[in-house]
């Protein structure tokens, strides 16, 4: 009897200690849905670095260079963020942008003065701001992950700060 109570009490402690692994391996890895959104918040920020650098080097305008200056400091903050958070859920990111912000890029650096400008503050400044925005809003509603939901909770006051200041920017340069 007390063989098989103690053959009993291993066996119960073996499956304990696969079960509690196997449980902090599942809650460290995202799901699908989720693993998408934190992929779209990483392009997000990826993009936002890209184009404030090109705007810093192309643009004449103080103003703009210094909102532009603000999105690769913020962005690159919210990105290191995000890859903190991937790494700890093994979801691969990109490590660039996606097509799309290639191509919105290869228009950008076909522009120059008061064009590239209102162009980068309307798409990079207004437009993206506000589609970040909703994305990370989504997050906060759909996310199944409490770090993901909270990530998107720390980056949506910047997000909404930065949108403010791309519609001010984008009166100012539609005045000149």
């Amino acid at each position: 009897m007390k063989r098989s109570t103690r053959h009993l009490t291993a066996t119960a402690a073996i499956a304990f200690s696969l079960l509690s692994a196997s449980t902090v391996w599942a809650a460290g890895k995202l799901d699908r849905s989720d693993a998408g959104l934190l992929k779209d918040i990483a392009q997000a920020n990826i993009a936002e670095v890209e184009t404030g650098k090109l705007a810093i080097e192309k643009s004449s305008n103080p103003e703009i260079k210094k909102f532009a200056q603000m999105m690769v400091d913020d962005h690159s903050k919210g990105l290191a963020d995000v890859k903190t958070l991937a790494s700890a859920s093994g979801t691969e990111l990109p490590d660039g942008p996606d097509a799309k912000h290639k191509a919105v890029m290869v228009e950008f650096k076909a522009l120059k003065g008061d064009t590239f400008d209102s162009r980068y503050v309307k798409q990079a400044g207004v437009g993206d701001h506000e589609a970040t925005e909703k994305l990370l809003k989504k997050t906060q509603a759909e996310a199944k992950d409490a770090d993901l939901k909270a990530l998107a909770t720390k980056m949506l006051p910047i997000v909404q700060g930065h949108l403010q200041h791309a519609q001010s920017l984008a009166t100012s340069t539609a005045k000149k």
